[in-house]
């Protein structure tokens, strides 16, 4: 079983590898790229349904009890500063992989009759293929920089796929919002992330969340500030899971191909918010005021989207509310510790 926790990299570079095959094509050979439609779809399904598989398997040797598995390499380092990357193989990873693979590998196949007589077709599978690698990178990082990473690249691609038709001043204008606002969330998590460090010397999830206890209980910071670092990070889920107050972009979005709608607002990006609180579990737990307004953040939040949702024409627009609904129930449930069923209302 081990040989396939060590190719457990290849889930996030398989799709990767679709992506810049395809884009390479059309940067360099745009009008053979674009005739060769079928051929280019079915490289990008395939290579994401290899990845699908992987995680599958990984998923079932986590159900089996195989301890977590990390690979790490040394990415950066000076004087005793060290920082690591590589991949991370635990129950919250797998599954997520498995949602997103899933998810993803479905709208993929639904996209080839969808985008059949667009022009921009074969663009439209690359971006799919690098939003799938981006977003399984995420979920498999085994720190907060790392994540960091993924998670502005999951931002650049929902930039490109909710403006896919840029010429519609509508899709122009919702993707900007969308950018904009996923910005001011991503602003609070870097601030937040930074004094973590500042505070605990690590990015490591379990290590943060020890020493940050620590730290806490013996005086040396005061639990205001460790609630401070704690609510920063959490805007980061408030934003890329539209909770309120920066949940204005979701229902804007669906400007976007409808695909696009399926795949990130309503099922793998918005979700790696709620992810990013159970990864950051450690250190949110010990922290009662946090908790407690990530539990009111997501209360609020889920009565308002279905409040809203109520009142709409727009079928999309109702499913944009009804999913900012239910990403507020698994947030609130996140918040009031049953960590399980949140991810369970994920799945």
């Amino acid at each position: 079983m081990e040989p396939l926790y060590q190719y457990a990299w290849l889930v996030p570079v398989l799709p990767l590898v679709g992506a810049t095959l395809v884009g390479a094509g059309l940067i360099s050979f745009n009008e053979v790229t674009n005739r060769l439609r079928q051929v280019n779809a079915v490289l990008i399904i395939s290579t994401l349904g290899a990845s699908m598989v992987l995680s599958f398997a990984l998923l079932w040797s986590q159900i089996n009890g195989h301890a977590p598995y990390n690979q790490m390499i040394d990415w950066a380092s000076a004087g005793n500063f060290h920082l690591k990357m590589g991949y991370t193989i635990d129950h919250l990873s797998a599954l997520m992989s498995v949602i997103v693979t899933t998810v993803a590998f479905l709208v993929m196949i639904y996209t080839d009759g969808y985008m059949a007589h667009d022009p921009g077709y074969v663009r439209f599978y690359a971006y799919l293929s690098i939003f799938s690698s981006s977003m399984l990178g995420l979920v498999i990082s085994p720190n907060l920089v790392q994540i960091y990473v993924f998670w502005e690249l999951v931002g650049m691609c929902s930039y490109l796929l909710v403006g896919f038709w840029f010429t519609r001043p509508a899709a122009a204008d919702a993707c900007q919002k969308a950018f904009v606002t996923n910005r001011v969330g991503d602003f609070g998590l870097l601030l937040g992330m930074l004094g973590l460090f500042w505070a605990t010397g690590s990015f490591e999830f379990d290590v943060m969340g020890e020493r940050l206890e620590e730290l806490v209980s013996s005086g040396a910071i005061a639990g205001s500030l460790a609630a401070l670092f704690a609510v920063l990070v959490f805007l980061g889920p408030v934003a890329k899971s539209a909770q309120f107050p920066l949940h204005v972009w979701l229902p804007d979005a669906m400007e976007g191909p409808t695909p696009i709608s399926a795949l990130i607002h309503a099922a793998t990006m918005v979700a790696a918010g709620v992810f990013l609180i159970a990864r950051m579990y450690p250190v949110f737990e010990p922290i009662p005021t946090a908790m407690t307004v990530i539990a009111w953040t997501g209360a609020f939040t889920a009565f308002l989207g279905a409040s809203i949702a109520l009142t709409q024409n727009d079928i999309k627009k109702g499913l944009a509310y009804s999913t900012i609904s239910q990403l507020g129930y698994m947030v609130m449930a996140m918040g009031i510790g049953a960590y399980s069923a949140g991810l369970f209302h994920l799945m």
